[in-house]
Parts: structure tokens; C-alpha cells; sequence
């Protein structure tokens, strides 16, 4: 019954679930009461799911709502709407929003929309301190409650009459910012505020200025004054003095310094006033400075001092400032408008003033010593002014120059640049120097001594002829050198070689070896080898050519290789040929011998194999015969045969006898020397086979051979 129960349960949940059926249309995002919201004004980002369901039943949905991708607000409903209310918006509210939608397993997701919160909070300002001195520092807060970094920050320091300094100070982490201000001279009451900014979508949004706050400065001493005495109406020679004096509230730490220009004249410490005197020239007018200073606060006061001239600058003049040695020079000391006054010429040096003569005039024969600086001072009443430096300069005359080669040698490699020195032993500087090629003038140089020309263009057909002149401000006018010829070396170009004969060689003969150049000066060096594992120097020799023949003597096997020639001259560049291969092979009367000696050589074995041939010839058709039972022709020539009737052999003559295969055999082999050595004749007889029953009848024709021994005196004839 339970089993039953169970199954009607599930059927009845699959068909509820059957009838359960949703989907979702859409999924929007919304904003109340507009994208774009005032700061602190409520808001509320709505969430709404559009579903279709097959019928009426509920649904439990989870709203998840983010901004700028991090979740900012979360709900489970049964209803399709949810609602993130935001009661007082701010800045920091300002950004993307979307949300998404999950039911059952099934997700929906909404479009973006950005919501701006236009406006930010007002900042809040606040200084450390509310009474400072001058040469102290305030430090500002400034604060932006409820906004978000990344924010900036701007600082501002107002003063009466003045355009507000400020400081800019941007923050990425943290809504305030901290700055400090000096307190500088001059500044009373001191005002400051701060506003904020932040980056939108559409640029950047600034907050409302902060409260002012207002800092008061205490000077801890007052400005200084300068006096001097006389105060008007000063004249040179007159003695004056300055003072210049302030009030302090604290004297530690005080220090007064007076000034001209950039220039400290005097200065005390902890001291309220300080003084300086000097007698007046014209130099000292101009603007004196008397600054105070306190730690880091410093206070100035400037007063212009005017002189009079008592008397005006002295003018020096020479007879003329460039001039030979050992001619008169007139320099004269002078001021316009002016008689009492005490002259002195003098000479500037390194080591301070040489006085020439204490008078108006000075008249000298110069010499090259007396180059350099003069000047003639007047004095009247303690004051003594100097007038403007006039420069002499006394000249020795140039001599004669020099020109040579930097390298040392009248040679230069064509292709390569030619350097030259003009050099003038004696002459006063500065010693102008002109550098010709032929008639051509090439460079011009202004030096003490010496001057060097680079010639970059050398040609084939450059013949030197260089010279150079040298003068200076001497009148003896200009001094030339002597021509220099200067030789250009062509670099060896195209080396060959070249053998006669060419190739192969016979021994013992000769060979000649030509090595040449295409193009290069002489002489040239030449230089043979052989190359074998290591190069090896066969002969070497300088010739004023452009070419060169060696003669090898009495060539040899070994000789046989490769061979090159190297040229090299005075351009140091070494120049290979392509190399040649000699063979060196047999002489003619040497190949002759070995061909007779070869030819001789065949001839004795043909002759030895014709014997050969010969001999085996000879015993196969020796003195042998086939007998078949019948009788020999009555009628042989020259021989008579008898049957034995006892053997059935033939008998055939005196020492002979017939073996069973038809050859004729010797009954005594040993007759000797005179019998083995007679002289063999070969005589043709024929042979006829005999029937017992019938008549004799011809057959056919053998023919044997018989020996026929020749002594030395008797023939042995077989019968």
C-alpha cells in the first residue's frame, strides 16, 4: 500500500511540475528619478524581470544589482520588481549600474546604464596653527567626507592685493589631503581654503570652496634701514660710510650683511646695526643692499649712492700697436680737460704691474719681449684711476719655411691622401701659411708655428711640385718654400704567370717562368713558389719592369706541382697570380729506351712461345702410324718396312720400334749426345689398310711422320 502511495505522489509531482513552465522576456534597469541626480538628493536603481508562465504560480527570484562590476546590493522576491534605495546621493554614487535575474535555474541579465550624481560634498578645511611667525610653515587639511578617491585636492594661499598661490595635490587612495605653507615676508593676515575635483564621464566636477581659514604672522624683527653719510653730494675722494640697523624682538640668531651688487662688502651677528666706510671713487656708485636675516626669515632694504668724478679716466695712446722689432714705439698718457695730475706708464703681466717710467710719454726701441699689455695711471688727491689696456705687439720676421711629408717620405700611394707640414723655425705668431699644388692655391691656415694640408685627391698623373708660403704681420712681405716633388706609387695590379713550355716538361730540360703585372710603379719585388703543404720561396728578384723571367735548370720529378708568383712594391700590398700546374714527364731518348726494352722484351716472348708452339707441333705429328693388320705399300719412298711374323708388329729400321698407339719409340734412348743432337728431317709417307680375303685396295691416305737423325757422318734411314 505504501509502494502505492509513493508512486501516485511522484506522478502527481511530475505532472505539477509538468505545469510549471517560465521564461524570461526581458530583464531592464531603471533609475528614480533620473540618470542624472544632484548631490544628496534620494535615488533608488530598480531592477525589473519581465516573465511569461504557462500559469498562475509563484516564482522565487534572486536580484543581484552591481555598479562599475562589484555588487552592491542583493534580494530574494517573490515579486518581479526590486528596488536598491539609495536615500542621499553623492558623488561616489555616480557609475555604470546593471543587475540580473535568477528563478528556477534560468538567469537573465539587464543592459547598462550609467547614473551621474552631479556635485560634490563641500570640504572641510582646518590649519594647525592660527598665529605663526614669518619664516614658519602652516599645514592645511582638507577633507572630502563621503566621496570616493581617486580625487584631487587644490590648496590656496590669499593675500591682500595679491594673486592667491596654490598647490595642487592629487590622492588615489584616501577623500583628504594634507599641504604645507611657508609664512614669507611681508605676509600679515593670510587666508586659505580648498576645493576638490573628481573625473566624470563628460571631464571633471569640482566641489564648492571650503571654509576660510585665517592665520595671523608676527614679524619677529622689522624691516631694516640704510643711511649713509654724507647723504647727498658725494664726491671722489670723500670718505663715506653706510649704517644699516633694525629692531628685533629676539637678538639670537640675527645676522645683518651689506651689499653691492652680488658682492658682500660687510657683514655682523647679533647685532642690531652694522657699519662701513670707504673713501668714494666713481666705481661705488650704484645700488647698496642691507638685508637681515633670522633663521628663514629675511628682510631687505636697497638705496641707490651716486659719486662724482673728481677727475675723469686717463686714455693711453701708442704710435701704433703692431710694429717690426727694433723700431721706436711712442705710447702718451692724457685726460681731457685736466692738468695736476701724476702719470705712470706701466706694463700688465701675470705676476702684476711693471712700472715703465712715471711720466705722460714713454718712447722704446721694442723688441719681441715688449709684446703684451700697457696702461698709464693718473693720480690726484689719493685717487688714482687706470685707464683702458692698449695690446702691442712686436714681430720678428718669418723665415724661410719647410715643407716635407708628415710620414717622412716624398711618396704617396695612389688612391691614399697625401699629408703635408709647412713649418716656419723662427716668426712671430700668429703665422699665416698658403698651401699650393702646382700654381693652385689649396688651403689657407692662420697658426704659430706650423700648419698641415691633407691633399685627398691624388692622381695618376700628379707630378707633386707642392710648395708653401708663410707670412705674418711683419713687413718683410712672405717667404716661400722649396718645391717638393712628391713621387705617387701605383699599387700592383693583375699578376700572372706564365711557363714555356707550358704544362708538361721533360726531365733534364729546361722551364722558363714569366711573372707580370698589369699596372704598378717600380721597382717590384717578385717573388716564385711552389706550393706544397707549406709555401716555398723558389726565387725572388727586383726589377725595374714590369715583368720577370726565371730560368729553372734541369727539371726533375719533383718538380712536378703547382706554382704562383707574388709582386709586391713600395704600395706594401702583396699581389698573388692565379697558379699552374707543371708536369714534369719522361725525355724522349728515355721513353726510346723503354720502348726497346719493352719491344725486346715481346719479341723474346714471342720467340720463346713460338718454340714452344713449334716443339708441341712437332711431337704431335712425329714419326707415328696407325697400322690396322695389313701389309705397307711395297712402293714408300725411301723406307722399307718388314712384318715380323712372330708379334704382328712392324719393324721399323734399325733402332726403332712401333708401340701399341701407333708411335714410333727408340729401342736405345741413349745413344748420346751425337745421336740427341742430329739434325731432325720430316719425310711424308703414306699408309694403306690391307684386306686378308681380298686384293688390296687404297683406302684412304694417312699421313705419319718419320725422324730421320743426321750424325755427324752417317743419316740413320729406317728400312
Amino acid at each position: 500500500m505504501y509502494l502505492a502511495l509513493l508512486v501516485i505522489f511522484l506522478q502527481c509531482s511530475e505532472l505539477y511540475a509538468q505545469g510549471k513552465v517560465f521564461t524570461f522576456n526581458k530583464v531592464e534597469i531603471r533609475v528614480q528619478p533620473s540618470v542624472k541626480v544632484k548631490n544628496g538628493a534620494p535615488m533608488s536603481i530598480i531592477c525589473h524581470a519581465d516573465i511569461s508562465k504557462t500559469n498562475d504560480f509563484q516564482l522565487k527570484h534572486n536580484f543581484t544589482i552591481f555598479k562599475n562590476g562589484k555588487l552592491v546590493f542583493m534580494t530574494i522576491s517573490h515579486k518581479e520588481d526590486a528596488r536598491y534605495e539609495i536615500p542621499v546621493a553623492r558623488s561616489s554614487d555616480t557609475g555604470d549600474y546593471e543587475c540580473t535575474v535568477t528563478a528556477d535555474g534560468k538567469k537573465g541579465f539587464s543592459n547598462s546604464i550609467y547614473v551621474w550624481v552631479a556635485g560634490m560634498t563641500k570640504p572641510i578645511l582646518t590649519a594647525d596653527k592660527k598665529e605663526v611667525s614669518e619664516g614658519e610653515v602652516v599645514k592645511l587639511r582638507c577633507e572630502l567626507p563621503e566621496e570616493v578617491p581617486p580625487l584631487e585636492f587644490f590648496f590656496r594661499k590669499i593675500k591682500t592685493n595679491s594673486a592667491p598661490k596654490e598647490k595642487r595635490v592629487p590622492e588615489q587612495n584616501q577623500n583628504f589631503s594634507e599641504v604645507e605653507f611657508p609664512v614669507e615676508e611681508g605676509d600679515n593676515i593670510l587666508q586659505f581654503d580648498c576645493f576638490g575635483k573628481r573625473q566624470v564621464r563628460s571631464g571633471w566636477e569640482s566641489s564648492q570652496h571650503s571654509n576660510s581659514t585665517l592665520v595671523t604672522v608676527k614679524e619677529p624683527f622689522i624691516k631694516p634701514t640704510l643711511i649713509t653719510r654724507p647723504s647727498g653730494n658725494i664726491t671722489e675722494g670723500d670718505q663715506i660710510e653706510f649704517e644699516c640697523s633694525t629692531e628685533v624682538a629676539q637678538m639670537r640668531g640675527i645676522e645683518i650683511i651689506l651689499q653691492k651688487n652680488r658682492t658682500i662688502l660687510n657683514s655682523v651677528r647679533n647685532e642690531k646695526s652694522l657699519k662701513y666706510s670707504t673713501v668714494a671713487i666713481q666705481e661705488d656708485s650704484g645700488e647698496y643692499l642691507c638685508k637681515v636675516e633670522q633663521g628663514a626669515v629675511s628682510k631687505a632694504t636697497k638705496l641707490n649712492v651716486f659719486v662724482s668724478e673728481l677727475f675723469p679716466k686717463p686714455t693711453l695712446s701708442a704710435s701704433m700697436t703692431k710694429l717690426d722689432e727694433s723700431k721706436d714705439l711712442r705710447l702718451s698718457c692724457n685726460i681731457n680737460d685736466f692738468q695736476g695730475a701724476n702719470f705712470s706708464i706701466v706694463r700688465k703681466s701675470s705676476t702684476g704691474d711693471i712700472l715703465l717710467k712715471n711720466s705722460r710719454v714713454l718712447v722704446i726701441k721694442v723688441n719681441v719681449n715688449d709684446t703684451g699689455s700697457y696702461t698709464c695711471k693718473a693720480e690726484v688727491k689719493g685717487i688714482v684711476k687706470e685707464s683702458k689696456r692698449v695690446r702691442i705687439n712686436v714681430y720678428a720676421p718669418v723665415s724661410k719655411p719647410t715643407l716635407s711629408v708628415v710620414s717622412g717620405s716624398p711618396e704617396v700611394i695612389l688612391g691614399k691622401p697625401l699629408q703635408l707640414i709647412c713649418h716656419s723655425v723662427m716668426g712671430t705668431p700668429p703665422i699665416t701659411f698658403t698651401f699650393y699644388k702646382g700654381n693652385e692655391i689649396k688651403k689657407n691656415v692662420t697658426n704659430n708655428t706650423y700648419a698641415v694640408f691633407l691633399d685627398e685627391d691624388i692622381g695618376l698623373n700628379d707630378n707633386g711640385a707642392y710648395k708653401c708660403d708663410a707670412r705674418n704681420n711683419h713687413s718683410s712681405g712672405v717667404k716661400t718654400s722649396n718645391i717638393l716633388n712628391v713621387t705617387v706609387i701605383v699599387p700592383i695590379k693583375g699578376a700572372s704567370l706564365g711557363s714555356v713550355p707550358y704544362g708538361e716538361v721533360e726531365v733534364g730540360s729546361d722551364t722558363a717562368f714569366l711573372c707580370s703585372v698589369k699596372e704598378g710603379s717600380w721597382p717590384i719585388d717578385f717573388k716564385f713558389f711552389k706550393k706544397t703543404d707549406h709555401e716555398v720561396l723558389l726565387h725572388e728578384v727586383r726589377e725595374y719592369s714590369d715583368r720577370t723571367i726565371w730560368h729553372k735548370k734541369t727539371m726533375k720529378r719533383k718538380d712536378t706541382g703547382t706554382y704562383y708568383c707574388m709582386a709586391s712594391n713600395r704600395a706594401s700590398v702583396d699581389v698573388r697570380s692565379r697558379p699552374i700546374t707543371i708536369s714534369v714527364i719522361l725525355a724522349t731518348w728515355q721513353k726510346g729506351i723503354i720502348a726497346a726494352f719493352v719491344l725486346t722484351a715481346i719479341a723474346g716472348v714471342g720467340a720463346l712461345a713460338l718454340w714452344w708452339f713449334l716443339r708441341k707441333k712437332k711431337k704431335a705429328k712425329g714419326p707415328s702410324m696407325e697400322m690396322s693388320g695389313s701389309a705397307l705399300a711395297p712402293n714408300l719412298t725411301n723406307e722399307k718396312l718388314t712384318r715380323q711374323p712372330s708379334d704382328g708388329n712392324y719393324y721399323s729400321g734399325s733402332g726403332y720400334i712401333e708401340d701399341n698407339e701407333n708411335h714410333m719409340k727408340s729401342t736405345d734412348e741413349s745413344k748420346g749426345p751425337d745421336l740427341e743432337s742430329a739434325e731432325v728431317d720430316y719425310t711424308e709417307v703414306e699408309v694403306s689398310s690391307l684386306d686378308p680375303h681380298r686384293a688390296p685396295e687404297q683406302k684412304g691416305t694417312d699421313t705419319v711422320y718419320s725422324e730421320i737423325r743426321k750424325t755427324n757422318n752417317e743419316n740413320i734411314w729406317a728400312s
